[in-house]
């Protein structure tokens, strides 16, 4: 097994870290790696915040469902979907330039999610660990005022790393479902009960399936952190929904 597929197959969440600092020649590996990642057309449309100062380390931590992990790691990261340098550059151009709009919000997500995913990977490959907080797209207008976001500007990932404990080191990597049961050839082929359950049962460990199910769809689908989710997404949406030239084109 080649050493880029041993690091995606071992890399799994750390929450846990030693008191081993990350240099600032590996932050800056990390975040070369971070920008080195495919982009559509080569706009990089994001902008990374790393959080420094410990007040703010400390309110993130607070505002992203109480996670005193994030106030602890070593680097913090956020990935900011950034629609407003490229409009800023074309108006100061003189290109009349219309509105962001929810695709330009979705292209820039995306951009943002993919430099994320080079810095984990990056970090994996220095022994550090690493964990998502999609927590950042809740408490929209919290996040705002704690990182200073104009509008469009959107939180779009939040990640934190760290070099793992022992405990995180030994810990097993929850199970992924197999590739027969997540690749499709050509078109989308929707699952019956019976494959839904195939796909997903291995996730379920030793609790029976049915009990499992019901109690993750509490957990994470009816929880209020979901809601308050869709709310803050759909409260950054306002800002990209008036998004037509003065002459109505789309």
């Amino acid at each position: 097994m080649n050493e880029t597929l041993r690091l995606l197959r071992e890399r799994k969440s750390v929450r846990a870290y030693t008191d081993r600092p990350i240099s600032e020649e590996e932050v800056s590996i990390i975040l070369e790696a971070a920008v080195q990642a495919p982009t559509a057309g080569n706009q990089q449309l994001y902008t990374i915040l790393r959080i420094t100062d410990p007040e703010r380390k400390r309110r993130l931590s607070e505002s992203c469902d109480h996670q005193p992990f994030i106030a602890e790691a070593k680097l913090v990261l956020v990935f900011l979907a950034d629609c407003l340098k490229w409009y800023s550059a074309f108006e100061a151009a003189g290109c009349s330039p219309r509105r962001p709009g929810p695709g330009d919000l979705m292209l820039a997500v995306t951009d943002a999610v993919i430099a994320a995913q080079n810095a984990v990977v990056e970090a994996s490959s220095l022994g550090i660990g690493s964990c998502y907080i999609g927590d950042i797209m809740e408490n929209i207008e919290e996040q705002r005022e704690i990182l200073g976001l104009p509008e469009w500007v959107f939180p779009a990932a939040m990640v934190v790393f760290g070099y793992p404990t022992e405990q995180q080191m030994k810990r097993e990597k929850p199970v992924r479902s197999p590739l027969s049961q997540v690749v499709s050839e050509n078109v989308y082929e929707r699952k019956d009960t019976a494959g839904l359950r195939e796909m997903l049962e291995g996730k379920a460990g030793q609790v029976p399936y049915e009990q499992w199910i019901r109690a993750f769809c509490r957990r994470k689908y009816h929880s209020d952190f979901s809601r308050e989710m869709s709310r803050s997404v759909e409260k950054a949406l306002e800002a990209f929904r008036d998004w037509r030239d003065e002459d109505g084109r789309t």
